[in-house]
């Protein structure tokens, strides 16, 4: 029997933009990850985000990003561990003053875009940001890329960690994440995802761009909420994980 977490990057609309699907992906997934103002996000989309997650009784974590609205946060940006630290504790800190308001509980902290991928790589930017996460709050589950820097870095500092897949994206045979921009780097077919998912949690492997399988552990499943498509993967993924009876849950921490 399997267990995983589902989860989504929402609440990334902005001002009078507006970016998913979000009251009819929440309802599909366990865990929702809030942009927090930097890549997306504004505060009153940030509390209407939380209100929905609270309803449907969805696990709520931030989603902290580099600080590029423009470029949705997908650009790497040269900044210091330090950095990464100050603008980490500025956007927890944001949208847990919204979750508290609203009588709810944040679980986890999911880094977004650039900031996610350079951490994965960046060893004293991955242990600036479990810092950062751990002094606001040591009960704060860290999501990570699979085999990352950023999953070693949490558990180093005594943060529980949950190792991230993705549906939506093809791997490298090192485990890294094709880049955005090259060839085949999405996966624009439901069934294909599905697949994939499928392989990462009950045979602990992903075929690679090169065509290895390559060692992966798969506690929560990303699925992009901006994508065109993401609603009807998010539908497909759960009714095939369902199908093959693995059970979704949020991650649980310490």
């Amino acid at each position: 029997m399997h267990t995983v977490d589902l989860n989504c990057d929402l609440g990334e609309s902005f001002g009078a933009y507006r970016m998913g699907r979000d009251e009819e992906i929440v309802p599909l997934v366990t865990s929702v990850n809030i942009a927090c103002g930097f890549h997306a996000g504004d505060p009153g989309t940030m509390r209407r985000t939380v209100k929905l997650a609270i309803a449907h009784h969805t696990a709520i974590g931030a989603h902290p990003g580099l600080p590029d609205l423009s470029g949705f946060g997908r650009r790497n940006m040269d900044i210091s561990p330090q950095e990464a630290y100050d603008i980490v504790v500025y956007q927890i800190g944001a949208l847990d003053g919204f979750v508290r308001s609203e009588g709810g509980v944040m679980r986890h902290v999911k880094p977004h875009g650039a900031l996610y991928n350079m951490a994965a790589r960046d060893t004293a930017l991955a242990e600036a940001i479990a810092e950062a996460v751990y002094r606001v709050n040591p009960g704060l589950i860290l999501f990570g890329l699979s085999g990352s820097e950023l999953i070693r870095a949490g558990k180093k500092a005594s943060l529980a960690t949950a190792s991230e897949v993705f549906a939506d994206r093809t791997y490298q045979a090192d485990g890294s994440l094709t880049r955005r921009g090259e060839l085949g780097a999405l996966i624009e077919d439901r069934e294909t995802a599905a697949l994939q998912v499928l392989q990462m949690i009950k045979y602990g492997t992903v075929r690679s761009r090169q065509g290895t399988d390559v060692p992966i552990a798969a506690q929560t499943v990303c699925i992009h909420g901006d994508g065109g498509e993401a609603l009807l993967f998010a539908k497909r993924i759960r009714a095939r994980l369902q199908a093959e009876g693995v059970t979704l849950s949020s991650p649980a921490g310490h």
